[in-house]
């Protein structure tokens, strides 16, 4: 197995030197979304003392976000049009709903679905959650409400989650005689392991937010305010802690610890080491070494 793994390793130092180069021209043209009061869901680049973070937010309300294909397809674009920014640092995905993060499915659509048709929306969603996971920066769900089945789905395709104490999270999939079909089995599973995923999915139980950081599933839980968004202003404050560091040092600091994660230790330090390559002919490495003999804060521009 190491040594399939080591193979497909020296393959992918050439497809991220590739991917580099295919970057640097393609994030020449900077992508400007618009959004409007119809938009289920909208990309927002923070400015000022916040530059550096995106902001994907969740706006169906009358649906509670649930996941359909209009939401689905906007969220992609959301997504397409985040991943080659390389001034971006950090992802947070967000709701504007408020005491909501994502309902999961929307059952009412999916009820007129003829089976034939459910498969391929399935595949779709799973598709989409994991294009959220492949993002290369770093992301972060602020979940102020319910996230639940698909919801938690999306939530778990995060680098990280914030809960407020008044969210509800559950993989409930199994009350309705289904299974979770966004990668709940497997991320739930490695989050906070097998035998705890399958209490948790075996039962479909519903947790608030401060049980869901005792159990490991978020990162941290914060008592929720007046305005109803304390996960994500925590989740703000967290992305103030990592804007200021290397961007292409994060992206390949996460590149090594989720791939390295899914394999054996001497597979995963060849990712490492893989993706230490990428920054050591960087300029950034350059100013990180150079700011510090200087003892000044170092001015990072991602190349």
């Amino acid at each position: 197995m190491a040594t399939s793994v080591l193979c497909r390793v020296q393959s992918l130092r050439k497809v991220l030197f590739l991917s580099v180069s295919r970057c640097s021209v393609m994030l020449k043209n900077t992508y400007l979304v618009k959004s409007n009061d119809t938009d289920e869901c909208s990309l927002e680049f923070l400015e000022g003392d916040n530059e550096g973070i995106a902001v994907i937010s969740m706006n169906r309300p009358k649906a509670k976000n649930s996941l359909g294909k209009v939401f689905l397809s906007q969220f992609q674009g959301c997504i397409n049009n985040v991943k080659f920014e390389k001034n971006i640092r950090v992802l947070i995905i967000r709701s504007l709903v408020p005491g909501v993060f994502c309902a999961g499915a929307d059952l009412k659509e999916r009820a007129k679905m003829t089976n034939e048709e459910v498969g391929p929306f399935v595949a779709g969603l799973r598709q989409s959650v994991t294009d959220l996971a492949n993002i290369p920066m770093p992301t972060l769900a602020a979940i102020d409400g319910y996230a639940l089945g698909g919801g938690l789905e999306m939530s778990l395709a995060c680098d990280m989650r914030i809960a407020s104490s008044n969210a509800k999270m559950g993989l409930v999939e199994t009350k309705r005689g289904i299974i979770p079909g966004g990668g709940g089995t497997q991320r739930l599973t490695r989050v906070v392991g097998p035998a705890l995923a399958k209490e948790l999915i075996f039962t479909a139980r519903m947790f608030d937010g401060h049980e869901a950081a005792k159990l490991g599933v978020v990162n941290h839980s914060v008592d929720q305010n007046d305005a109803g968004d304390a996960a994500y202003q925590r989740a703000v404050e967290l992305a103030l802690e990592i804007t200021p560091n290397g961007p292409v040092a994060l992206r390949m600091a996460k590149m090594a610890i989720s791939k390295g994660s899914d394999v054996d230790l001497t597979s995963g330090m060849a990712f490492e080491e893989c993706g230490y390559a990428q920054v050591i002919p960087t300029k950034d490495r350059i100013e990180g070494m150079k700011s510090f003999i200087e003892k000044r804060a170092p001015v990072f521009k991602g190349e």
